[in-house]
């Protein structure tokens, strides 16, 4: 058996070697990698335990059963990538192209928004209408955080919502799409982009400042 894969939210923590005792953030780490990586179906309490070299009873100290895992980890999903697309939209900005940029951020920055979090549990919701339900929900959370921030820089209902609808959806489809993209080709087209949801341009410095945000908070090529 390999080594314990355990990986704190704490970085500066101490490893944990020899008689190891996980925490409820191990487990639910180790538990998302899995989600992610292989799907639902592969998070069970034995494959986890295997993974981090642990006795399966450990579990049953921070959760009452499998069920209440998953509900812990769309709990997560919920208060990071929701939360997180939400707040970028309604963030101060003194134009739409800011306000525009903001939500760019969760793109080009993963400790704000998990794309790979999100392909996840798109997937889980093809099999679990309790997590299609959620995604709905979800969704429409983000539409219309997106709808009220074209509203707030004057656009008629209509309007604000078609907008949004052409941003969210065209971010999901674009990820989702995997592109591999090098970064710099992507901030090349944002002022074009800019153009295309809002019908105004950006200004330089807007898009100058998102550039040096994009390049210091992304993971390689990754936009």
């Amino acid at each position: 058996m390999t080594g314990p894969i355990l990986h704190r939210d704490n970085p500066e923590a101490e490893p944990l070697v020899g008689n190891i005792k996980v925490t409820r953030d191990d487990w639910l780490n180790v538990a998302m990698d899995a989600l992610v990586s292989d799907g639902v179906e592969h998070v069970k309490v034995m494959n986890l335990a295997e993974r981090m070299g642990v006795s399966r009873s450990s579990f049953y100290w921070y959760f009452k059963s499998r069920q209440d895992l998953l509900d812990a980890l769309l709990d997560r999903w919920q208060a990071t990538n929701t939360a997180a697309m939400v707040a970028q939209a309604e963030a101060p900005a003194e134009t739409i192209t800011q306000a525009v940029l903001n939500v760019y951020r969760c793109v080009v920055n993963p400790e704000l928004f998990d794309t790979a979090l999100d392909f996840a549990v798109r997937d889980w919701a093809r099999r679990s209408g309790k997590v299609r339900r959620m995604l709905d929900q979800s969704d429409t959370r983000r539409l219309a955080a997106f709808t009220a921030m074209f509203a707030r820089y004057g656009c008629t209902e209509t309007e604000a919502e078609a907008r949004a609808r052409a941003l969210y959806y065209m971010q999901i489809g674009y990820d989702l799409a995997q592109l591999g993209e090098p970064m710099e080709t992507r901030l090349a087209l944002v002022p074009h982009y800019l153009l295309v949801f809002t019908g105004v341009p950006g200004q330089p410095h807007e898009i100058e400042d998102f550039a040096a945000y994009a390049r210091a908070h992304s993971q390689g090529d990754r936009a």
